[in-house]
């Protein structure tokens, strides 16, 4: 196959095109008892049900918050989850109603759940021990360095 100079210039555009577009993804941040941390954002229910499924790893800084459109009892389960997770649920006024510490991977059809013990709206996902390591209890307040309304 013969080359053809314009192919560099196309693989040069197309490289270009996808840094820019990943550059533009915005960056949204929660704090916690004065930490900060990037979270991804489950707003639908795919992504919701898939979580953190599947992932070998999360940088320490990293976590997910799941934003539901109102406060009910809520449970997550770890199915597929192969990072050990501490789960922070959280009112609509974003107060800590409890949190589901070191909750284990789970490869098993029938894995356990772990639920809140109030009701929830946001629902955080960040490492195993990092509620211990903040000295997270109730009534601690979430505060979002973004919009919820148009993330």
């Amino acid at each position: 196959m013969a080359y053809r100079p314009w192919q560099s210039l196309l693989i040069v555009v197309l490289a270009a095109w996808t840094l820019a577009a990943c550059a533009s993804q915005p960056v949204h941040t929660v704090e916690l008892n004065g930490e900060r941390f990037e979270v991804e954002l489950a707003l639908d229910r795919e992504s919701q049900m898939r979580g953190l499924m599947f992932r070998d790893e999360m940088a320490d800084n990293h976590g997910m918050l799941f934003i539901f459109p109102g406060e009910a009892p809520r449970s997550f389960w770890m199915r597929n989850t192969r990072i050990p997770l501490d789960i922070f649920y959280f009112d609509a006024e974003l107060a800590l109603v409890s949190v589901a510490e070191n909750a284990r991977p789970c490869v098993v059809q029938d894995c356990p759940g772990y639920p809140s013990t109030g009701p929830a709206q946001y629902v955080l996902e960040l490492n195993a021990g990092k509620a211990r390591a903040l000295g997270a209890k109730p009534g601690d307040v979430l505060v979002l360095h973004f919009d919820p309304q148009s993330p």
